[in-house]
């Protein structure tokens, strides 16, 4: 089956002199998206300034203040991509849109190094945009299977070798992101970190579990996580602590931003009716999930529900708006739903759903399960875009 990419979800319109950050992973698709959609629908003069040409970085970084020299007469859109290699242009931006009225697209793929150097984010003058791997709706072809092990990020979803690609991009990753800003010495230990933090994916955070396994401090590995969060690679999901009647698990969860870059750093054979197949499964129902957070509803909140008993419940999406449990089952029994049925003693949940694989819709007609909503993961994705859940 041939595989395509449809539009991307993400829009950006910028009124005149607004300026905006937008940021994401390495090849999410932020340069593609910058010169094929969002350049061609600006209506005023626009200059490119790519910071990953070297003669261009060069020029910039010498004598920032080139910047002001050039363009304080200009009035248009200034696109400058990869800012994080060069923060101290920011001040010159800072000056042009305050003095000018220039409006300004920034594009980056780490925060980090921004952060470390204390650098001027233009203290609210730009809107923040955040791009993130494919979501289900823009693509076809593939199934399951195949989007699990490839991943969603364009290159890898559409190669003929994703495999291959996805090496490559671990490597690439821990070249340019890691040793070429130093964010880390040890780069072996940040290697095994990786492949660790992909195995754990998921899971609650435990720091001294996973410095044991990294042979590091668990100060390291609290810095470790950091970084995959400044650099768009990992991400915390927050725990549910609004219950009136239970004890709830407060530690957070930690999830690397990719399901193929979870599949090939754990080392995985992720075949259907495996735990590691419903695994891989519930991290690309919550990528759908903040795909949709990050380009319809950016404070929509996300998180997940679990007793100190055990019950736990995957995504719980809004203000008790949806309870989501995800099964990677084609037919689904009573027993599994026995944490939806138990967050009824919580207070009302607008919705109770199952995202399966399952072929029909159901819902279930029977207490303690009445109202719970069976929905089969394509329909589901349909659905969270046509905005039926919020």
């Amino acid at each position: 089956m041939r595989k395509n990419i449809l539009s991307r979800k993400i829009s950006l319109k910028l009124p005149n002199e607004r300026s905006a950050f937008l940021w994401g992973p390495r090849k999410c698709g932020k340069t593609w998206w910058i010169n094929h959609c969002f350049l061609p629908e600006q209506k005023s003069k626009v200059i490119l300034i790519d910071l990953l040409k070297t003669d261009v970085f060069a020029e910039f970084a010498s004598r920032p203040s080139l910047l002001r020299e050039r363009y304080s007469n200009f009035k248009g859109l200034i696109v400058i991509d990869e800012i994080q290699k060069l923060p101290v242009l920011l001040d010159e931006v800072h000056w042009l849109i305050e003095n000018v009225g220039i409006s300004f697209l920034l594009t980056g793929s780490s925060a980090r190094k921004l952060k470390q150097s204390h650098a001027n984010l233009l203290g609210g003058r730009a809107w923040r945009r955040v791009m993130l791997p494919l979501s289900l709706t823009e693509i076809e072809g593939g199934n399951l299977s195949e989007i699990l092990k490839s991943g969603l990020l364009p290159p890898h979803f559409l190669s003929p070798d994703p495999i291959e690609d996805l090496r490559a991009y671990v490597a690439d990753y821990l070249k340019e992101e890691i040793v070429e800003e130093a964010l880390v010495r040890n780069i072996p230990a940040f290697s095994e970190f990786l492949r660790v933090a992909a195995l754990t994916s998921s899971e609650l955070l435990d720091y001294t579990n996973v410095a044991s396994e990294s042979g590091v401090s668990a100060k390291v590995v609290r810095s470790y996580f950091d970084i995959l969060e400044d650099t768009f690679l990992g991400f915390r999901l927050q725990s549910w602590k609004k219950s009136k009647t239970r004890r709830m698990i407060l530690t957070d969860k930690f999830y690397l931003f990719d399901v193929g870059v979870t599949q090939f750093l754990s080392r995985r054979n992720s075949n259907p009716g495996t735990p590691e197949f419903g695994k891989a499964f519930e991290q690309l129902v919550l990528m759908e999930l903040r795909a949709f957070q990050a380009y319809v509803f950016p404070e929509l909140p996300i998180c997940y529900w679990r007793t100190s008993t055990g019950l736990e419940i995957d995504f719980i999406l809004g203000e008790k708006d949806v309870a989501i449990e995800v099964k990677a089952s084609s037919r689904l029994r009573e027993q599994d739903l026995s944490a939806l049925a138990g967050l009824v003693e919580d207070g009302a949940v607008k919705r109770k759903v199952v995202v399966s694989l399952e072929k029909e819709r159901r819902q279930f007609l029977e207490m303690p399960y009445k109202g719970i909503e069976i929905w089969p993961w394509k329909e589901f994705v349909e659905a969270l875009w046509a905005r039926e859940f919020i």
